[in-house]
């Protein structure tokens, strides 16, 4: 198989586009979040007069129950978007500090996807991108920030490449059933 074969198959892998989409609604998820967390918090000072913090330690000591309510399921909802951002960024510190090319890729993603404010157009986050990358073209920014997907994909959704179950089996063959 070519290596261009091989990136090919990169990019049809369904987990690449799990990742790819869940990037590129990074910033949209953060803002919503936040928004969210902002607007309950509004809604209780509004309504009970004091913070939410200050609510909800009153209502667990007289024992009322949320269940089923519309505070229950907005609750749940910011805790599942706040799952989802926790585990994306402790997924990409992983990746910065642990791979090889961990920085490279941080500075990648970061640009692209993560960073508050989103930039115009590739231009802008080649140019940010040169302190940390020296000599980084349009190509080596479109091979590398497939790289760096790809790599934030394998923490993800689990190692599943190719080439390591080649190597896995080498080291610890798959044996018959019944051997």
């Amino acid at each position: 198989m070519t290596k261009k074969q091989r990136e090919m198959d990169i990019t049809e892998n369904p987990l690449y586009h799990d990742t790819w989409k869940l990037l590129k609604k990074y910033r949209d998820v953060v803002w919503s979040l936040e928004l969210s967390v902002q607007q309950v918090r509004n809604r209780f000072e509004i309504e009970y007069g004091s913070t939410i913090e200050d609510f909800l330690e009153s209502v667990y000591l007289a024992g009322v129950d949320f269940a089923g309510s519309d505070i229950e399921h907005h609750a749940k909802c910011i805790e599942r978007s706040h799952r989802m951002i926790k585990l994306l960024d402790s997924s990409i510190e992983l990746l910065r500090n642990k791979h090889k090319n961990g920085e490279t890729y941080y500075w990648l993603l970061y640009y692209t996807f993560l960073s508050p404010q989103q930039l115009k157009n590739v231009e802008e986050i080649i140019e940010q991108l040169r302190p940390h990358i020296r000599d980084i073209s349009f190509r080596t920014y479109y091979r590398r920030r497939q790289e760096a997907i790809e790599a934030l994909s394998s923490i993800l959704w689990g190692y599943t490449s190719r080439e390591s179950v080649e190597i896995l089996e080498k080291f610890v063959p798959e044996t018959e059933p019944g051997t």
